[in-house]
């Protein structure tokens, strides 16, 4: 193998998420909630056309799954809109029920099925709010199941304070939110009138938030999709799967210990990851991936040099252990997030429990995992003196020729990744 063809690293741009966050004050003018709200670019408002499914699965697998609704709302209370299908499926099994409240939309449709599924939830933690309550008769099955009911403000206002007054007396175990409010007139009739909190332009318009993300392959989606379809998963099987893709590695990780509750959990691979989720978890995860309807064209370079990395890494540590050598591919693929995501490097250490040599190697380069990425880091910047010191630190009996093997090796499998993806 010819030394030139090692990878040299070309920055790419990644993708720009979207999502809007509205406050929600209490009588005093404190915060006391945000309501997240679904954008697809930097035009602060809902994209006409897009489905509440749509809405509601981009939601969910774009910023939820990969930000964390915490670190969107400053750890205050979340409200979410969930549609019809995902009220019904298992998305709501995806939040933490202390953190959130499920929306339920006005769109809302076979309602009995809903209320059944409310019920359900209620009893494992989970708090409801129907959104944009009209009066209609319909609504009556869910009326006490939520604990909050949002109305819009109507003009004249004194309408609107009425309609506070009659539902305070006919659902006293219910917050009321009144939205739309823009003026303060608006906000002290309806203080007065005993209504509990508050939502509008007069407080605060929705405020845009951006961050870099990146989207799993389509073809990685259908593989898992297959995988999760039998009747007894193969977590071999799904470890391999999600391995070849850094942007489901990182939301897998991120459910992993949002899902532990654990602040002790120490994840020390992928294959750890998926079998700690289980069965029911990791179907209701590839569900949530599929329904997105993410995926790009093609991966972006520093994916392919995330790969190869990971691929390298494993490939020499595999003689040790081969627990040692998954904790070197996820070293590999997590140590180009910070490029691909936009994200500190030591930022995102913090949001994954990884273990300290992983740790340890990312943020130091230290221990035998940490001279691996040195070693890989030197190869794509043709370090030939480097290379040959640092693998002398972690292999002295491994020859330059088979390294150089194992990284043509790496390149092959990250380009068949590649392949696969972009045909």
């Amino acid at each position: 193998m010819k030394v030139s063809n090692t990878p040299t690293l070309t920055p790419t741009l990644t993708l720009t998420q979207y999502v809007a966050r509205q406050p929600i004050f209490n009588a005093e003018k404190e915060v006391f909630a945000y309501e997240l709200l679904y954008r697809n670019s930097s035009n602060n408002a809902f994209p006409v056309g897009t489905s509440d499914e749509h809405a509601t699965s981009r939601l969910f697998f774009n910023t939820l799954m990969l930000v964390g609704a915490e670190k969107l709302t400053a750890h205050q209370l979340a409200f979410i809109n969930l549609s019809t299908d995902a009220l019904l499926d298992d998305f709501p099994k995806l939040l933490n029920p202390e953190m959130t409240v499920i929306e339920i939309v006005e769109r809302t449709v076979n309602i009995d099925e809903v209320a059944k599924r409310v019920t359900s939830l209620k009893k494992e933690g989970y708090t409801f709010a129907l959104d944009d309550y009209d009066g209609d008769a319909k609504w009556e099955p869910l009326l006490a199941l939520v604990s909050y009911i949002k109305i819009e403000a109507d003009e004249p206002i004194i309408k609107t304070n009425m309609h506070v007054k009659k539902l305070k007396r006919k659902y006293p175990h219910c917050k009321i939110i009144v939205e739309r409010i823009e003026t303060h007139e608006q906000f002290k009739v309806l203080k007065t009138a005993g209504c509990d909190l508050f939502q509008g332009f007069f407080f605060a318009r929705p405020e845009m938030l951006t961050y870099s993300g990146i989207d799993p392959s389509k073809v990685t989606v259908f593989d898992l999709l297959k995988s999760t379809s039998k009747e007894s998963l193969c977590f071999e099987e799904i470890h391999q799967r999600v391995a070849r893709d850094v942007g489901i590695t990182t939301r897998i990780l991120k459910l992993a210990n949002a899902r532990s509750g654990n602040s002790n959990l120490v994840i020390t691979s992928i294959s750890q990851a998926v079998v700690y989720l289980g069965e029911d978890v990791i179907r209701q995860f590839v569900r949530v991936l599929a329904l997105s309807d993410l995926g790009i064209d093609k991966p972006t370079e520093l994916t392919k040099f995330a790969l190869v990395r990971a691929r390298l890494i494993e490939l020499i540590l595999t003689e040790e252990s081969r627990d040692l050598a998954q904790q070197g591919y996820l070293v590999g693929l997590f140590s180009m997030l910070d490029a691909i995501l936009d994200i500190e490097l030591n930022s995102i250490v913090k949001e994954f429990t990884l273990n300290k040599d992983i740790t340890d190697a990312l943020l130091y380069g230290s221990g035998v995992l940490g001279d691996c990425l040195i070693l890989a880091k030197a190869i794509e910047n043709k370090n030939w003196s480097l290379v040959d010191t640092t693998l002398k630190e972690i292999n002295p009996q491994l020859p330059i020729e088979k390294l150089y093997n194992f990284v043509l090796e790496s390149m092959l499998y990250s380009d068949d990744v590649i392949e696969v993806v972009v045909d």
